[in-house]
């Protein structure tokens, strides 16, 4: 799920042990406060320059982009800069603290788009919990970026707002809560199937959560081949059926199934798979017992899991674990993804992130954690002790790893121009030497 150095209190109620709360306040507020600064990337020294960068000489490139909108890609930082918006309606596991109290998470995910794939961010924070607002500010500031990450929306508002945008808007508009989980998630998911010998038409697939990701972990599950008859979603008031009217909203209905079973524990009775977007201790060692032979266990809640990995051990040795957690193998943890499909989007000019991207980049990540006896040093010294061996252990590639930027951005953009989305075509092998060198540039920064 999302990078977490410090562990997250509950509630807002809850004291932040003194030392974490300490270290924060003082990341943030020391020297300059904040996280991002802009800084120009032309020269500035000179009177000419000056002339050039603003007052008369900034005519010419403006006329340009009014006789010729794309040239906007050309003289401007638009192509290469992203709109992380919020109205701080679910941030993290804080909850609806409001737009202003989610800039800090805002521009968080600012850095991680910079130092992972060298994209540019400006946070947008937006007073409002109408869906309505939301969706009419992003149309009318959207000229000004070539993408935009929809970031700690609720749901099912957010459903709406992406739907809206993705329908209205000739840019990239990706759901990082939605998307981010549901693709990292699948590409562990296709590893662990390829481990354990099954097809994923077979398997019968348990979700806990029916909030945004959990309902995208499932949509991107089916188009990988998981039938819908073979999940079932549960939540608070237990399983999603077809006989059920409390709690119900219409991306709920979608995984309504015709099952007489009613609670987590009886649906994960010969399950395959569960996946836990919820929160912890929802899971115990007998549900786990009970599941099928070998059984994958995506306990993902944050920042404590459904159940912890030791806790899955103990009950099943045979069983596959991943959690949303640094500390424990198999870390699900969003910035796999969002950096470099915006990278591969932004680079051919996509007009969209389509489910054929997203796609490229799950069988991306699956494919670069089995090649786990390359990975970079930096990632060796990164988790010390630790084996990088494709197995059980080890399904999913470490955000550190460089190697991310070279497998996922060339994917996506290529996905972008065999569906027609790409409004900038290029050659593949030219743009896999180009992010050779971004890679050097970002060890930089």
């Amino acid at each position: 799920m999302r990078v977490r150095n410090f562990v997250e209190p509950e509630s807002n109620d809850k004291e932040w042990p003194v030392s974490l709360k300490e270290k924060a306040l003082s990341y943030h507020g020391d020297g300059r406060p904040g996280k991002l600064k802009v800084v120009p990337t032309k020269p500035t020294v000179t009177a000419t320059d000056l002339a050039l960068a603003y007052s008369p000489g900034v005519a010419a490139p403006c006329l340009e982009i009014e006789r010729n909108p794309d040239d906007a890609y050309r003289y401007t930082a638009k192509g290469n800069l992203v709109a992380v918006i919020t109205n701080g309606s679910a941030v993290l596991g804080l909850g609806n603290i409001g737009a202003l109290a989610g800039k800090p998470v805002m521009e968080g995910k600012g850095v991680l788009f910079k130092r992972f794939a060298d994209i540019d961010v400006f946070d947008i924070e937006i007073d409002s919990d109408d869906a309505q607002e939301v969706i009419r500010a992003c149309q009318l500031i959207a000229p000004t970026f070539g993408g935009i990450n929809l970031e700690d929306i609720r749901a099912p508002e957010c459903f709406e707002i992406e739907e809206t945008l993705k329908k209205t808007l000739d840019i990239p508009v990706f759901h990082d809560d939605q998307h981010g989980t549901a693709i990292i998630s699948a590409a562990a998911l296709l590893n662990a199937l390829k481990i354990t010998g099954r097809s994923i038409e077979d398997i019968r697939v348990v979700v806990s959560g029916a909030g945004a990701a959990s309902i995208a972990c499932m949509k991107l599950y089916k188009d990988l081949g998981v039938r819908a008859e073979n999940i079932l979603m549960t939540d608070s008031r237990g399983v999603i059926h077809s006989e059920r009217t409390e709690g119900m909203n219409p991306y709920k209905a979608e995984f309504a199934a015709k099952t007489d079973r009613r609670t987590l524990g009886e649906a994960l009775e010969g399950a395959d798979v569960f996946v836990g977007l919820s929160m912890a201790g929802l899971v115990d060692a007998d549900m786990i017992r009970s599941m099928n032979d070998r059984p994958i266990v995506f306990a993902m809640a944050n920042p404590d899991p459904e159940i912890t990995p030791p806790e899955v051990k103990a009950a099943r040795e045979d069983a596959i674990c991943a959690t949303g957690r640094s500390d424990y193998p198999n870390q699900v943890n969003n910035v796999l993804g969002f950096p470099f499909i915006f990278r591969g989007a932004l680079d051919v000019r996509a007009s969209a992130i389509n489910e054929e991207m997203k796609v490229a980049a799950v069988e991306a990540l699956a494919e670069l954690a089995q090649r786990g006896e390359a990975v970079p040093d930096v990632v060796k010294r990164a988790y010390p002790g630790e084996a990088f061996d494709f197995g059980p252990d080890y399904i999913i590639p470490k955000p550190f790893d460089s190697r991310v930027l070279l497998y996922v951005a060339p994917a996506v953009a290529q996905a972008a121009m065999e569906t027609g989305v790409a409004r900038r075509p290029i050659d593949l092998g030219d743009y896999e030497h180009r992010l050779q060198q971004m890679v050097g540039d970002i060890a930089k920064l």
